[in-house]
């Protein structure tokens, strides 16, 4: 459809820009952010991204299959999530047993996750992380991504070794002040992952009516800087009790556009680009990449979220089958060159302003 003559002339500019994948700025994505979302022009960002992401992934739908090793009330007491002592769902300590571990890893592994993502809480003992990742490595031919707390350089060597692949590590919104953890130590750890040579992941997270453009966009243009494997958006998910309850919870709507603008800042650096939790509005919108989830989560009252908020790996390759993303074509992130077919002429659009 062809932009009517009120189109936003700036917009046009920065979609323009956007289309030679370069990335657009700090100001330039703050601007989309602040569009009113049922417009013409909020639509055109979505579908921009949306086209950028196919012909980039080549049409590949990412499946990476999140493993929570652990449920407590953890002492370091992050706002945003349920694992935490304050929060008082969870009483002791539980780690799933090994045999546990091992059926979804093979579950994964024979529904063609793309990845296993393993998560524990910030105490988990270390060593016990790098032998479970060790045991399954041999168990299982998926890549394994780490998502614990901030290492060291030798930890991060210690990753590598025990066959970990990647890393997702985030600089929280709130970071700081929802958490006990400061911005830089999170972008030191950053720089450990990617300096040891551990594929870094990341997300814009957990996104709430209460943050800022500017807070969120500073966050994009920080994945793109510092050439994040995927970036993307997930929401805040209030469980009960939430000390953040009271700032309610964004929409889907509202998290396919980020994921779109998302998209349009980090122009060609990533493999992926991530939505979460899974919905079919941001597949529509420069997300190609879900976390299909088991074991402990953040989001979650259930000490296993396969039993709770939790989507499984068929479900989500339904979702993405129905957006149009093949989930059966080999994996972008870990090791298959992107797709450089249709360098877009068909795709390009150029948005008219009536000059």
């Amino acid at each position: 459809m062809k932009p009517s003559k009120t189109f936003d002339p700036k917009v046009a500019e920065i979609l323009d820009k956007a289309e030679d994948m370069a990335g657009i700025s700090h100001d330039e994505a703050v601007y989309l952010i602040r569009l009113d979302l049922c417009t013409q022009e909020t639509y055109a960002v979505m579908a921009q991204a949306n086209r950028m992401s196919r012909i980039t992934f080549g049409g590949k739908g990412e499946r990476h299959f999140h493993i929570g090793l652990n449920v407590e009330g953890c002492v370091y007491n992050c706002k945003f999530c349920s694992l935490t002592k304050q929060a008082g769902i969870f009483k002791g300590n539980k780690e799933f047993d090994t045999e546990q571990l091992l059926a979804w890893a093979k579950q994964g592994q024979e529904q063609g996750a793309d990845a296993l993502n393993l998560m524990t809480t910030g105490r988990y003992p270390f060593e016990r992380f790098l032998e479970i990742g060790s045991w399954l490595s041999q168990e299982i031919q998926v890549p394994l991504v780490a998502n614990t707390r901030d290492i060291t350089h030798q930890e991060g060597e210690a990753l590598l070794a025990a066959g970990f692949q990647g890393f997702y590590h985030a600089v929280r919104l709130g970071e700081g002040v929802d958490t006990p953890f400061s911005v830089e130590a999170r972008i030191h750890t950053i720089k450990v992952i990617t300096e040891v040579g551990l594929k870094w992941m990341n997300c814009i997270e957990p996104v709430g009516p209460e943050h800022q453009p500017e807070e969120i966009a500073r966050l994009m243009l920080l994945a793109r800087e510092m050439g994040a494997t995927y970036s993307g958006v997930m929401r805040r998910i209030n469980f009960p009790g939430s000390p953040l309850g009271r700032h309610g919870m964004i929409n889907e709507f509202e998290m396919a556009r980020l994921v779109a603008v998302s998209r349009l800042v980090m122009g060609d650096v990533p493999q992926a680009h991530c939505t979460h939790e899974p919905n079919s509005a941001a597949l529509m919108a420069g997300a190609n990449l879900m976390f299909p989830e088991v074991g402990s989560s953040p989001r979650d009252a259930e000490a296993d979220t396969g039993q709770g908020r939790g989507w499984d790996l068929e479900a989500c390759a339904r979702l993405h089958r129905e957006m149009g993303w093949e989930v059966n074509l080999p994996s972008n992130c870990f090791g298959r060159a992107r797709s450089e077919a249709g360098s877009g002429q068909n795709c390009r659009t150029h948005y008219a302003t009536g000059r």
